[in-house]
């Protein structure tokens, strides 16, 4: 689960904007986007946006996108868009958080584009599909390399007599500044053979690597290796940052009321110390052009990125890297979103992994597909009702239960995002990683984003093919059951901020319920009142149990 941040991360590919604050009255009402010839020599297939703001700091661009924390924007398609030409963003155009241009009240705003560039793949299941090829930044639309944005220009807001924008995109978001290696962390980026066939285009895989202290002193010292999955991420595993600052106590009472997990700089000082068990920790980096991860498993949209992990990365660290290539020393852990490929992971490999710590997991059963059920309900936005009293289903709230942004809400936010399942989101992502390919060659999405109904046939497709863990674990147990007896470990707060702990609760009971054999695994929850995030422990703490699990299962020599 990913909750998106509007304002830019620190890093290269945020640059200074001319802010052009001469107010001026227009007359139209209609933004003229285009780009010149200078900024992009050819035409431009993709997405076009406006947006919207009261404040020029940061750019318009770095506020719009946030769950419920969202300035208004507007998108639409552009298909073959020459330099010069022109595409027209008015009053039609679908918006968020706001439908209609029409809604914003009559004001100074500053305004901005930005054109959101878009790849053509040839695909190896003949269906070519246009999308945005991730540029090592993760998916984020507003500081893509190689996408353009306008200046950012002030301008009087008045829908009633109407006005008309020209807004030039010809400014090019630079490269990402790779980090540099050190003693500690090293970063690999491979070609996979395997998804350049799928996608019909170079598609890479990539790795952060955490080395444990006295590696460079110990040439023929083996390690085991712990996998920390979780969204696309440059920095180290567990936010490792001896350069970083210690915590002021004020502040770490304040973070503690949240989680355990400590601060990168305060387990970079763990991690270095004589007392840390000796592993090392990786980070994948598996973006998609749906979204900025793949989930670790093989799917109809995304290609075979679970068979490109097992197959060509995870090798090719074990021959770069003095990893134990035996699955008592490979473990996993990850939160959100990592928290459910961490379990995948383990589940659908259960002999090749020995472990798994799973932190609050996105829906690990799909009748609690956060409040909706998937196989059950009619729509994504509303409970099955007959009466007068239609209440909105939520997808998140605060930690005292306050509801904060409904399914509604963020199906629109992605609907404007992108068309065709493109909006790199979360919604959409789970789509492309769960769902079937639609006869158009894009993900057949489990419900309308405008809409809210719920297609059955897509649901049966996700529960049949594996997705839905639970049920593929109660179909499976049988089989998988033995190689996962003591493997399983699952946290999540009782107020998880996206409801994730009610699948969590149907997990627990299947557990609790198996036989041949039974195991009933490892669920702690966070009471009371713990957010999304939550863990009970510090990330030095985690490492620590997992070298016990690699103790108690080593061969005796």
């Amino acid at each position: 689960m990913r909750r998106p941040s509007p304002f830019p991360a620190r890093s290269s590919l945020v640059f200074a904007l001319a802010v052009l604050v001469t107010p001026c009255v227009l007359a139209a009402q209609q933004f003229e986007v285009s780009f010149p010839e200078s900024a992009h020599a050819g035409p431009i297939t993709g997405r076009v946006f406006v947006f919207i703001s009261r404040d020029s700091t940061p750019e318009p661009r770095f506020q719009a996108g946030g769950y419920g924390a969202s300035v208004p924007f507007f998108g639409v398609d552009v298909d073959s868009l020459q330099p010069g030409w022109s595409v027209l963003v008015d009053s039609h155009t679908l918006g968020f958080p706001v439908t209609s241009m029409q809604d914003i009240p009559v004001g100074d705003y500053y305004v901005q584009a930005l054109m959101n560039v878009y790849t053509a793949f040839p695909r190896a299941d003949g269906h070519t599909i246009w999308a945005h090829m991730d540029q090592w930044e993760g998916q984020h639309f507003n500081r893509s390399p190689g996408n353009l944005v306008s200046d950012v220009h002030r301008v009087h807001f008045d829908p009633e007599p109407g006005f008309r924008v020209p807004l030039s995109t010809d400014h090019v978001i630079p490269p990402v500044s790779m980090p540099e290696d050190t003693k500690w962390v090293k970063h690999i980026k491979i070609q996979s053979a395997l998804l350049t066939r799928f996608w019909g285009h170079p598609m890479y895989l990539g790795a952060t690597v955490l080395l444990p202290k006295g590696y460079d002193e110990n040439p023929q010292t083996t390690y085991p290796t712990i996998y920390v999955q979780g969204h696309f991420n440059l920095g180290a595993p567990f936010g490792f940052n001896p350069d970083g600052q210690p915590e002021s106590p004020e502040r770490k009472a304040a973070r503690l009321e949240r989680t355990a997990r400590e601060p990168g700089y305060e387990f970079a000082q763990e991690w270095m110390s004589d007392d840390m068990p000796r592993m090392i920790a990786v980070t994948f980096q598996h973006p998609t052009p749906y979204f900025d991860d793949s989930y670790a498993v093989n799917s109809a949209n995304n290609g075979p990125y679970g068979d490109a992990l097992i197959q060509e990365l995870i090798p090719y660290l074990e021959q770069h890297f003095r990893m134990i290539t035996e699955p008592w020393a490979r473990l996993l852990t990850g939160g959100s979103t990592g928290g459910w490929e961490s379990l995948a992971l383990q589940v659908f490999h259960p002999k090749f992994f020995g472990g798994t710590w799973t932190l609050y997991p996105d829906p690990v059963d799909f009748r609690n597909y956060q409040l909706t059920n998937a196989y059950a309900d009619t729509s994504a936005f509303v409970p099955n009702a007959d009466g007068w009293w239609v209440p909105e289903r939520y997808m998140m709230r605060d930690v005292d239960g306050q509801p904060h942004t409904t399914m509604r809400q963020m199906s629109q936010l992605e609907a404007v995002l992108g068309s065709h399942g493109r909006s790199a989101e979360q919604m959409n992502a789970w789509d492309a990683v769960y769902g079937p390919v639609g006869d158009d060659g894009y993900p057949k999405e489990l419900w309308d984003k405008l809409t809210g109904h719920i297609d059955p046939t897509v649901a049966e497709y996700m529960r049949d093919n594996g997705y839905d863990l639970r049920a593929y674990l109660e179909k499976s147990w049988a089989t998988i059951g033995p190689d996962l007896v003591d493997k399983i470990h699952v946290y999540v707060g009782d107020m998880d901020t996206f409801y994730l702990n009610l699948a969590v609760y149907r997990l627990e009971d299947f557990f609790k319920h198996t036989t041949d054999p039974h195991y009933e695994g490892t669920f702690q929850y966070g009471r009371p009142m713990k957010p999304h995030g939550w863990q009970p422990f510090t990330n030095a703490e985690l490492v620590k149990m997992m070298d016990a699990q690699v103790r108690s299962h080593r061969p005796v020599s």
